[in-house]
């Protein structure tokens, strides 16, 4: 999909989860990640959440401290982008959409694709969390016959 919102949703994506623009597209879920958004929280929300960290970044500029100290000061406290941006996350990590708290359905009004519900069907072996403890998901891209007679090794940082 290359839309408007594209370059900007794998620049939020890829700070907010940090991993890279390169390992995000590698998924292949960047296109269905954005419409899933898009359609569980509209075109005018999207667009305010992609905004605020377009500002975001530019006033931190290549300063680390002042991206974090911008982003949750302007987009994980907000009422409105905060909900959207942390399911974001947990989308990259798990593969799915969690249907956002009542409290924000109720200012914002209930759209009909907001309801948690598994992405794609590559979402879930493609998830962030595989990578970031080490292991393969159960069921799926296994490394051979025994690999799991042993526990995942977890690489110190």
């Amino acid at each position: 999909m290359n839309d408007k919102f594209h370059e900007a949703f794998l620049d939020l994506s890829s700070t907010l989860t940090g991993y890279s623009r390169f390992r995000l597209l590698g998924t292949g879920q960047a296109d269905p990640y954005l419409s899933t958004t898009r359609e569980a929280v509209g075109e005018e929300v999207l667009a305010e959440l992609l905004n605020a960290f377009t500002d975001v970044h530019r006033d931190a500029g290549d300063d680390e401290e002042a991206l974090d100290t911008g982003l949750r000061a302007r987009i994980l406290s907000d009422r409105l982008l905060g909900p959207v941006a942390r399911n974001v996350i947990k989308m990259w990590f798990v593969g799915t959409w969690y249907e956002l708290p009542q409290e924000w359905r109720d200012v914002q009004a209930t759209r009909g694709h907001d309801s948690t519900h598994v992405v794609s069907p590559a979402s879930y072996t493609e998830g962030l969390l595989w990578p970031t403890i080490g292991a393969n998901p159960p069921g799926a891209k296994a490394q051979g016959f025994g690999s799991w007679a042993a526990p995942p090794t977890i690489d110190a940082p």
